[in-house]
C-alpha cells in the first residue's frame, strides 16, 4: 500500500492531536512508520488523540507551532524523513474572534514548517503542506475550484490560508527547485468521521446534541459543502507524498485538491436527511438562524482532476458510506465499543473497499 514507501520510515505530524492528525498518526502507524506528533495541546473533550493511545505509539513532542525553535529542536532530535504539516486554527468563526491568532498560527506556523525543511533539506525527503478548500476566493460559483484559481477570502481564516499558500509557493519556487526535499501543498475541506469532537462543525454539534436526545441547532441548511470522510483526504496526502518520494520530479512545487466525486455536493438538509436514516429516533434539527454580518460561504466545490491524472487518486466512498463509516463510529462509540477498535477497523474497511475498486494506491 502506497508502494509500502512509509514503513520504517521517520515521519512527523504537525498538529497530530487534532481530528485528521489522529487519524493519520494511527494510519501511519499501521504502514509500519516511526511516527512522532507536534502539538501545543490536546484540542477537545473528548480526544480522539487520546482515546486511540496514541502517545503509547509514537513520539509525542509538545510544542507551539509559531515557534521556529521549539519546532527545529523537535526535527533536529527526530529526524523526519517526511513532515506533514497540519497544525492550524480550523474554525472559520473561530478566526473572527481570534484574527491575529489565526494569522500566526497558519501563516507564520506554515512559514516555520518550511524554513525547517529548508535547513534540514539534507533529512527531509518530503513536505506534505496541508491547507484548506477556503483558500480559494470563492465566488459561489457552480464549477468546481482548480488549483490555479485565484486565492484569498474575505474571512480572516480563509485570507490566512490563501496567504500560507502564497508563502508555501514562494519557497517550493525558490528553495525546492532540485532535488530532495519534495514540498507540495493540499487543498481539502468538509472532511466528517468519527472522532470529531471541535466545536462549531455540523457532525460534532449533531452528535452531541442527538447523544442526550435533542434536536440540532443548525445556522443554514441550504449550505452546499463537498462533504467526505476523513480517510479520503488523508489517502490523497499519503498518495501525494509516496509520489513525491518516488516520482518527485514531476509533482513537486505544485497544489493539489482531495475532495468526493463532483456529483456528491450535497446541502446540510441533505447531511442531516442521510444521517436521521442510520441514527435510532433522531432528534432531527432546528433552525437557529446566525444574526451577525460576518458572511458564511454557501456553495463550495473543488475540481480533483488533477489529483485523478497527475497521482491515479480517486475517493474511496459515496455519499452513503460516507455517512454510514460516520454515524456507525458514533453510535459504536456511545455504545461504548472502544475509539481505538472503531477506528483501526474502519481503516481496515477503507483500504479493502479502495483495494476492490482497483485503486492504484491500494493495490501491492
Amino acid at each position: 500500500m502506497f508502494k509500502n514507501v512509509y514503513k520504517g520510515k521517520n515521519v512527523l505530524i504537525t498538529g497530530n492531536t487534532g481530528f485528521k492528525g489522529s487519524w493519520l498518526s494511527e494510519w501511519l502507524v499501521s504502514l509500519g512508520a516511526n511516527v512522532a506528533g507536534y502539538s501545543i495541546g490536546v484540542p477537545s473533550t473528548p480526544s480522539h488523540f487520546e482515546e486511540l493511545h496514541l502517545s503509547d505509539k509514537i513520539q509525542y513532542f509538545v510544542g507551539d507551532i509559531r515557534s521556529y525553535e521549539q519546532f527545529k529542536n523537535a526535527c533536529v532530535l527526530f529526524k523526519p524523513e517526511f513532515i506533514f504539516h497540519l497544525a492550524a486554527q480550523p474554525l472559520v468563526r473561530e478566526s473572527y474572534v481570534n484574527p491575529r491568532e489565526t494569522f500566526e498560527v497558519n501563516v507564520s506556523g506554515t512559514l516555520n514548517v518550511l524554513e525547517v525543511i529548508r535547513e534540514m533539506s539534507d533529512v527531509v525527503k518530503v513536505g506534505v503542506i496541508i491547507t484548506s478548500d477556503k483558500c480559494y476566493d470563492n465566488v459561489e460559483w457552480i464549477y468546481g475550484y482548480r488549483e490555479n484559481d485565484r486565492l484569498g477570502g474575505e474571512d480572516p481564516y480563509s485570507g490566512s490560508k490563501g496567504a500560507a499558500e502564497l508563502v508555501a509557493n514562494s519557497y517550493m519556487k525558490s528553495y525546492f527547485k532540485t532535488g530532495f526535499p519534495n514540498v507540495a501543498t493540499t487543498r481539502a475541506g468538509n472532511v466528517i468521521g468519527g472522532g470529531d469532537w471541535a466545536k462549531d462543525r455540523i457532525i460534532p454539534d449533531i452528535v452531541r446534541s442527538w447523544s442526550v436526545g435533542k434536536p440540532v441547532e443548525v445556522r443554514n441548511i441550504s449550505s452546499t459543502r463537498p462533504w467526505q470522510h476523513v480517510l479520503e483526504p488523508l489517502s490523497g496526502y499519503l498518495c501525494l507524498g509516496a509520489n513525491l518520494y518516488t516520482e518527485g520530479t514531476d509533482l513537486r512545487n505544485q497544489a493539489f485538491n482531495f475532495g468526493p466525486d463532483s456529483r456528491i455536493n450535497k446541502t446540510v438538509g441533505e447531511l442531516i436527511a442521510e444521517l436521521e436514516q442510520s441514527w435510532d429516533q433522531a432528534p432531527g434539527m432546528q433552525y437557529v438562524p446566525l444574526e451577525t454580518a460576518q458572511k458564511e460561504s454557501v456553495l463550495l466545490k473543488l475540481s480533483c482532476e488533477k489529483a485523478n491524472i497527475q497521482l491515479s487518486w480517486f475517493p474511496v466512498l459515496t455519499f452513503e458510506e460516507t455517512i454510514r463509516f460516520t454515524s456507525t463510529w458514533y453510535k459504536s462509540y456511545y455504545e461504548d465499543v472502544t475509539a481505538a477498535e472503531l477506528t483501526r477497523k474502519q481503516i481496515n474497511e477503507y483500504c479493502n473497499l479502495a483495494a476492490e475498486r482497483k485503486l492504484e494506491w491500494a493495490l501491492s
